[in-house]
């Protein structure tokens, strides 16, 4: 099945083409017929399944006839991150169709952006609290918009971004065609959906559980030792890109900081970095400078990188919903993927919330000289029932390596082999 039985226009399907799609991905197939039929649409579709592709084009082949230079299509979307890498496939896939997209969003210059605005963008990406200041400034009229599209809509709930949103609707025509993404539906997002959406195609592509191609470890382990498990887990497994996620900025700082005086290329990126900075740990992370990414949930919403083969939690999230989201960046597009989480004993209910999530797919690992906290966490039994871990985990060997397809990785970007750190001057 290919690109083809949508019957896009030329001018996009040159863009398409360019950038080697073959076959539709499924969030794809089910969401671009409806939305190009006008429909409002709501889908449910964890990250990296396609859904960006899934709204672009649909809006592109909208937009070809008409009026340009107003704002025709709105993207609203929860980070800068995001926000960037919509803009960059709007302009891949519509790079011959002549349509102008203007990215919207703070720490920059307002004035720069009041310019390319002034110039005309018939397409608008932004994070909300940006926009809503050049709305009331004046600087960007609203009252044309055909199409509006809120991605990751769970994840602006959780950055306290719902007031700005609906503050912003109001400066919308009521007639306009609402595109809502997100990979959970939490009850405030289903209020906000049931608010602006008019009878809406429910797309939902698998589970709002974590990706099947994902394997998932838990290693009990006391707080004081998880630098050291961290390092024994770098040093034996086999892995490409690595994603390390902690609670707070500034054990993201102190983790980067240890694994870099121990050798190893990581970066920290949390929310105290200037927007410079946190470009240059991603960018150096995406080209494979940085094999390690020591990132809070908040600073790492909207990185959409290839080849991450880990994801460690080294803080358990405080949700089922923020631990997939936070694996949603391993085991992308069918790859495998592996995910591994370390809990101590504070740490009981949070696993008991995920394990009931895993199921079966959970699996508990040792790594020798760690083990859990005597009344440390809980796993399920053969009933389905947590029962508690054994205070004495039995010792097992080191992590087994993990064979990664080749095919998953960039070969300029991503070493497959264990991080071992650089020999020390003596």
């Amino acid at each position: 099945m290919s690109f083809d039985r949508f019957n896009l226009d030329p001018k996009i399907m040159s863009g398409v083409r360019a950038l080697g799609y073959t076959s539709p991905t499924p969030i794809q197939l089910d969401s671009i017929p409806p939305i190009m039929e006008g429909n409002d649409v709501m889908g449910l579709a964890q990250t990296g399944t396609g859904k960006t592709a899934a709204f672009v084009l649909p809006i592109l082949q909208r937009l070809l006839p008409g009026p340009r230079g107003r704002v025709r299509a709105l993207v609203i979307a929860p980070t800068r991150e995001l926000t960037e890498q919509t803009n960059k496939a709007i302009g891949q896939l519509g790079r011959k169709t002549g349509l102008a997209c203007v990215s919207v969003y703070g720490g920059v210059s307002m004035q720069t952006q009041v310019n390319a605005l002034r110039r005309g963008a018939d397409i608008v990406c932004a994070c909300p609290g940006r926009l809503l200041d050049h709305v009331r400034r004046g600087t960007i009229n609203l009252s044309k918009v055909e199409v509006l599209v809120l991605d990751e809509a769970d994840h602006m709930f959780d950055m306290g971004f719902l007031p700005d949103i609906r503050a912003i609707l109001k400066h919308l025509p009521a007639g306009r065609q609402t595109l809502l993404f997100s990979a959970t539906m939490p009850a405030e997002i289903n209020t906000l959906a049931r608010d602006i959406l008019r009878t809406p195609i429910r797309v939902q592509i698998g589970h709002t559980a974590p990706a099947e191609t994902v394997s998932h470890t838990f290693y009990p382990v006391e707080m004081t030792s998880k630098n050291a498990l961290l390092q024994n887990i770098l040093d034996t497994t086999e892995t490409g890109l690595v994603l390390v996620f902690t609670r707070t900025k500034q054990r993201s700082k102190r983790v980067a900081q240890h694994l870099e005086a121990s050798g190893y290329n990581a970066a920290a990126l949390h929310g105290n970095l200037s927007q410079n900075n946190r470009q240059k740990a991603i960018q150096g992370f995406r080209d494979g400078r940085f094999k390690i990414l020591v990132a809070t949930d908040i600073a790492a919403r909207g990185i959409d990188v290839c080849g991450v083969s880990h994801v460690i939690n080294y803080d358990i999230p405080a949700t089922a919903d923020a631990y997939t989201h936070r694996i949603g960046r391993t085991g992308r597009a069918c790859a495998t993927g592996d995910a591994i989480t370390f809990v101590s004993g504070e740490d009981r209910g949070l696993v008991s919330q995920i394990a009931r999530v895993l199921g079966s797919k959970l699996k508990y690992g040792a790594a020798k000289g760690f083990g859990g906290a005597p009344d440390g966490p809980q796993r399920p039994s053969s009933s389905g029932r947590p029962a508690r871990l054994r205070a004495a985990m039995p010792a097992a060997a080191t992590p087994k390596p993990r064979s990664h397809p080749a095919s998953r990785y960039r070969p300029m970007d991503v070493s497959r082999r264990p991080l071992h750190r650089a020999a020390k001057p003596a």
